[in-house]
């Protein structure tokens, strides 16, 4: 039971970043070669979909306005 919590938590910590972060990497570098492309947005939309659901949360904002 311990095991697959750490699994879990590894998992959630390290490997889903990582995969975002090599996602990001790749979109970038095959812009560079042949310009923005579908594929190219779908890398970094789906980079910046798992860095929201597992990442970072962002700040929320109280009734639409502040800092």
């Amino acid at each position: 039971m311990f095991f697959n919590l750490i699994r879990r938590t590894v998992i959630m910590a390290v490997a889903i970043p990582m995969a975002a972060a090599g996602a990001r990497k790749l979109s970038d570098a095959v812009e560079a070669r042949r310009g923005p492309s579908r594929g190219t947005r779908l890398l970094r939309q789906g980079a910046d979909t798992q860095q929201r659901r597992f990442g970072r949360q962002p700040k929320r904002r109280r009734f639409g306005f502040g800092h």
